[in-house]
């Protein structure tokens, strides 16, 4: 009964590694070539450089990294980009944003925080005026692969002009994290599979 216990909670921690960290290594030579190509013929290449894209793929170093994302939403109502009706920008990017989420997780992929803006700007010197974002936003992918395998996915054309529809601008651009004060899942995921072990191995050392 113990020794069970134990075993799966190490089969689950084995199974979230599997979906959690990439396996296969950096982006290979013929894999950037057809990542380029499903990205020259996409909606993608009217607001992103390929150049830009191109450096980014062969930089590849296989692991994990964020894309930051800064946004600002439309003020007030829209009209809506399938139906015409008056509707919240929030409400419209939700076409968007739940769908790719989905995506996301099955890819090991996840949101890391989400923020609304409450203030101007603090500290600026020989900066552009403040663009007035409204919000931020980091996204964790598993790697480079990851993502452009979700941006070639033909199922997010059709709801993609939801995002482009919602957000007035944006900038984004991919980042990794030196350092961080909060958990991480590849720190709370065994301490929570450890501690659920201990409470079972507990419980079935005292019935």
């Amino acid at each position: 009964m113990i020794a069970s216990i134990w075993l799966t909670a190490a089969a689950l921690y084995l199974v979230f590694l599997y979906w959690y960290i990439n396996w296969s290594g950096p982006i290979s030579a013929d894999e950037i070539n057809g990542y380029l190509k499903d990205f020259s013929a996409g909606s993608g290449v009217q607001y992103t450089d390929v150049e830009v894209v191109r450096r980014f793929l062969e930089e590849d170093d296989g692991k994990e990294f964020i894309m930051q994302n800064f946004v600002s939403l439309r003020s007030g109502k829209m009209a809506h980009p399938v139906t015409g009706e008056p509707a919240n920008p929030q409400e419209v990017i939700s076409g968007y944003f739940k769908p790719f989420v989905k995506a996301l997780l099955k890819r090991g992929g996840h949101p890391v925080f989400m923020s609304r803006k409450v203030g101007g700007y603090i500290d600026s010197w020989n900066c552009d005026p403040d663009p007035q974002w409204a919000a931020t936003a980091m996204m964790r992918y598993r790697c480079r692969r990851d993502m452009f395998e979700l941006a070639s996915d033909k199922r997010f054309a059709d709801i993609h002009i939801f995002k482009t529809s919602a957000i007035d601008k944006t900038v984004s651009f991919p980042v990794q994290i030196n350092m961080s004060l909060s958990l991480r899942p590849r720190l709370y995921v065994p301490m929570g599979l450890v501690w659920l072990a201990s409470m079972a191995h507990f419980i079935a050392v005292i019935l």
